[in-house]
C-alpha cells in the first residue's frame, strides 16, 4: 500500500509516502492531447499551477512539448522558453516543480531556476542527460516509452493469377533458374559438401558468429541478369511499375524516435479491427508484456544507480499510453503491486488516457476525469505512490474522502495562537477548545502563554501567543481551512482593508505537520517564518526538546535569539 517506508529524495524536498502523493499536470503547450493552449501564456501558466498548489498538489509537472500520439518535436530552446519562466515563479512559492522533458538542456536550465525533479520520457537512455542528473542532487522519474509486444511478421500478400501468359512467364523463370543453378554446380565436393551450398552462419567483425534466425526480413531477392530480364514477358516488366503507380506512397517516418513511436502506436489503434479468429482470452499474456516494462526500468534505475544516483532519488512510471495499446496498458496496471515490490517509488501517469476512455466509454478525453479517479484508486490499493491527475481539485477530494474512512493515520502538527485584541488570554483558550472539536482532530498538548512584543507592525499593543500541539487525520489544506472558520468565528479581519500583520482577535498559523511539505499561496509547509520568530519558537520549547535544532534538521533555518523578531517578555500563565 502506499502508506509504506519509501522516501523520495528531491533536491532539498523529502516526500514521504504514509498518503499518496498528488502531481498536477501544467502542459505549457499549444497542442497537449486534453488541455493544448490553455495554459500557453506564462502568466496564465503560473497562475494556474498556484492554484493547483492551494487545491492541493504536492508536486507540479511543467512540461513544453506534447508527447501526445502524432506530436511535433519541439525545439530545445523554444521549450525552454515557454517553461522557465513558470518553473522559476512556482519555485519561489516554495512549490516542489518536475521538468517534463527529454532534452538535457532543458533539464540542466529548469533545475537551475528551482526545479527538483526531472521526469524523462524517454527513461533516460540520453547518456548526457545520466551524466547531468548523476551531478545533481534533484528526483529522477524513469518512464518506459515504447511498444510492449514482440513485433509481428508482416507476411505479403498472394494474389493468384491463372492467365495462360503468366503460366508461360513462370515456366519461363523456373527453367532460367534451373539453368543458373547447373552452371554454378561445383565440379568437386570437399568432405561430404558441395561447395556452392549457401552458409548458414555469418561472421560478424570481431569474429562473433551471427546464426542465421528464422525470425528476420527474408533475404531480397538476386537482381535478374541481362538474359533473365529479355526473357522476361513485357507485360510482367511493367506491372511492378504500374502497381508503384497506383500505390500511394506512405508518409516518412518522423526521424526523431519518440515521435516515431507514438505515431507507429496510434497507427496501431486506429489500424486493429476484430477478425473471425475467436480468442480464448479477453487480454493479452502479462508475462512478456511485464518483462519488458520491468526489466526496462529495473534496467534503467541500476545505470543511474552505477552511474553515482542514490537509490533514493529513484521513481519510476511504466509509461501508460506510450507505444502501448488499451489491452496492455490495463494489463500493466493490474500488475502495479509487481512494480512496486521494485522498491522504488512508482508513478500512476493515467490522467484523461485512451485506454481510460475504452474501459470507461468516454470519448473526450477532458470528461474522463471520473474514470481516471477509478483507476488511480486500483493503482493506489496496489502500492503506487504518486497519482499524476490534471483534474487536482477534484482527485484532491475523492482521495481525502476515501483516505479518511480507509486509513486511519493520526499525525502530528503544531498550530500558533496568537491574540493582542479583546481578552487575550481568553481568545487564546477559545480557541483552543475549538481546535479539539474539529473533526479527526485532537489537542494533545498546550504551552504556557506568553507575551511578547509585536513583530512586524511594531505600533501596536503586546501580543499573547501559544503553541498547541494536535493530532489530526485531515489533509493539511482541509486542516487550513478548519483554522480559517474558527478565526472568523473569533472575529477576525481578513479582509483587504485590514493590515496584515495588524491588530487582530486571534491568529492561528499552522507551523509544521509530519511528513507534510508544501508550497503556494494559501499554505506553505514547514511555516516560511517560523526560525526568526520568538514567539513562536520559546513556546515550542514547553513541548518539545530543542525546537531549533528539530527545524534545522528539517531544512527550516533558524536565527539566533537576539535576531529574531517578537521578542517574550514575560510569561502569562498556562493555558
Amino acid at each position: 500500500m502506499a502508506n509504506d517506508s519509501k522516501t523520495w529524495r528531491c533536491g532539498k524536498y523529502e516526500l514521504s509516502f504514509d498518503r499518496p502523493r498528488i502531481m498536477g499536470v501544467l502542459n505549457v503547450t499549444p497542442d497537449s492531447f486534453s488541455d493544448g493552449g490553455e495554459h500557453f501564456d506564462p502568466d496564465a501558466a503560473i497562475e494556474y499551477g498556484l492554484a493547483m498548489l492551494d487545491a492541493g498538489a504536492d508536486i507540479i509537472d511543467v512540461g513544453g512539448e506534447s508527447t501526445r500520439p502524432g506530436f511535433t518535436p519541439v525545439n530545445p530552446d523554444e521549450e525552454a522558453r515557454r517553461v522557465l519562466p513558470v518553473v522559476r515563479a512556482l519555485a519561489k512559492e516554495g512549490a516542489i516543480v518536475s521538468i517534463d522533458t527529454r532534452h538535457v538542456a532543458v533539464a540542466k536550465a529548469a533545475v537551475r531556476c528551482g526545479a527538483s525533479i526531472v521526469n524523462d520520457v524517454t527513461g533516460f537512455t540520453d547518456p548526457k542527460m545520466v551524466e547531468f542528473v548523476a551531478t545533481s542532487t534533484c528526483g529522477v522519474i524513469v518512464m518506459h516509452a515504447g511498444e510492449v509486444a514482440a513485433p509481428a511478421r508482416t507476411h505479403a500478400t498472394v494474389q493468384l493469377d491463372t492467365s495462360a501468359a503468366a503460366f508461360v512467364a513462370e515456366k519461363a523463370r523456373e527453367a532460367a533458374a534451373e539453368a543458373a543453378r547447373e552452371a554454378e554446380k561445383p565440379a568437386r565436393r570437399r568432405r561430404g559438401k558441395l561447395l556452392g551450398e549457401p552458409k548458414t552462419e555469418a561472421k560478424l567483425p570481431g569474429g562473433v558468429v551471427q546464426p542465421s534466425l528464422p525470425f528476420g526480413d527474408p533475404e531480397p531477392a538476386p537482381e535478374p541478369t541481362g538474359e533473365q530480364k529479355q526473357e522476361t514477358p513485357a507485360a510482367e516488366q511493367a506491372a511492378p511499375a504500374a502497381e508503384a503507380a497506383a500505390t500511394p506512397e506512405p508518409a516518412p517516418e518522423p526521424s526523431d524516435h519518440l515521435a516515431a513511436m507514438m505515431r507507429r502506436s496510434a497507427r496501431r489503434e486506429e489500424a486493429y479491427v476484430p477478425t473471425s479468429q475467436l480468442r480464448r482470452f479477453t487480454l493479452p499474456d502479462s508475462a512478456p508484456i511485464m518483462r519488458r516494462v520491468m526489466g526496462f526500468l529495473s534496467d534503467q534505475a541500476r545505470a543511474l544507480i552505477h552511474a553515482g544516483v542514490s537509490r533514493d532519488r529513484i521513481c519510476i512510471d511504466p509509461g501508460p499510453g506510450f507505444g502501448k495499446t488499451a489491452n496492455e496498458d490495463i494489463v500493466i496496471q493490474r500488475e502495479t503491486a509487481k512494480m512496486a515490490s521494485l522498491g522504488y517509488p512508482l508513478m500512476c501517469a493515467v490522467s484523461r488516457k485512451r485506454f481510460v476512455g475504452a474501459v470507461s466509454g468516454v470519448t473526450e478525453a477532458a470528461e474522463r476525469d471520473a474514470a481516471t479517479f477509478g483507476v488511480c484508486l486500483g493503482a493506489i490499493q496496489a502500492g503506487a505512490n504518486i497519482v499524476r491527475v490534471h483534474d487536482v481539485t477534484g482527485f484532491a477530494q475523492f482521495l481525502n474522502g476515501y483516505w479518511a474512512v480507509a486509513k486511519p493515520q493520526p499525525r502530528r502538527a503544531f498550530v500558533a495562537v496568537g491574540s493582542n485584541l479583546g481578552h487575550r488570554c481568553d481568545n487564546i483558550r477559545a480557541a483552543r477548545d475549538m481546535i479539539a472539536e474539529i473533526p479527526l482532530t485532537c489537542v494533545s498538548n498546550c504551552s504556557r502563554i506568553y507575551e511578547s512584543e509585536p513583530a512586524y507592525e511594531t505600533r501596536q499593543d503586546a501580543f499573547a501567543n501559544a503553541v498547541i500541539e494536535i493530532k489530526t487525520e485531515l489533509a493539511p489544506l482541509v486542516l487550513l481551512d478548519e483554522l480559517m472558520k474558527i478565526e472568523a468565528e473569533l472575529g477576525r479581519d481578513r479582509s483587504k482593508k485590514a493590515k496584515v500583520n495588524g491588530p487582530r482577535t486571534i491568529d492561528l498559523d499552522l507551523l509544521w505537520m509530519d511528513g507534510e511539505t508544501h508550497g503556494g499561496k494559501k499554505l506553505r509547509l514547514p511555516h516560511p517564518l517560523i526560525g526568526e520568530r520568538d514567539f513562536v519558537l520559546v513556546p515550542l520549547e514547553d513541548l518539545m526538546h530543542d525546537p531549533a535544532r528539530f527545524f534545522r534538521y528539517n531544512g527550516v533555518e533558524v536565527k539566533e535569539p537576539g535576531d529574531r523578531v517578537g521578542h517574550i517578555v514575560g510569561e502569562l500563565g498556562r493555558m
